[in-house]
């Protein structure tokens, strides 16, 4: 499958799926890897999503991409660190704690955390140490929010 097919035919079906469940559509991608072709969907809504939502929506969008070359179809959660990339991911994170990977370095480091403090179509402007920097969006390889994991007990599975 092309990439513009993907953007093109792809995604709109997905989009149109995501809007009839009340969902959002975060992302779709083609990965290449050993196994084969992974085409991934990614789906998320304000509450959360649950595995009975990503089941309810693979089965409804199967169908739809059954003429598309794929090998594999997996639904699933962005995740809690889902990777900030569209205004309204912008806009749910003001504020927050995220973290900065860029292409090259700035200032003797390619990344850097802070506060969010505010975004437009160009750049982003962290809040770190009580200084304001401004990093172009082009030189951003990643944006993701910091998860605080203090405080989540964890799960032994030894037993």
């Amino acid at each position: 499958m092309p990439k513009a097919e993907l953007t093109t035919v792809v995604t709109p079906r997905c989009q149109a799926l995501a809007d009839r469940l009340n969902l959002e559509l975060v992302d779709v991608s083609l990965d290449k890897e050993n196994a084969g072709k992974y085409l991934r969907i990614y789906i998320d809504k304000p509450e959360g999503i649950s595995l009975d939502d990503c089941e309810v929506y693979h089965r409804a969008i199967q169908p739809q991409l059954e003429d598309y070359d794929y090998d594999f179809l997996e639904v699933s959660s962005p995740g809690v660190d889902r990777p900030l990339k569209k205004d309204r991911d912008f806009e749910r994170a003001l504020g927050c704690e995220v973290e900065v990977h860029l292409f090259k370095q700035m200032d003797g480091s390619k990344q850097i955390s802070g506060v969010l403090a505010d975004y437009t179509k160009t750049e982003v402007v962290l809040e770190v140490g009580g200084e304001e920097k401004r990093i172009l969006r082009r030189a951003c390889a990643l944006i993701k929010p910091v998860v605080d994991m203090d405080g989540v007990e964890s799960v032994d599975l030894s037993e």
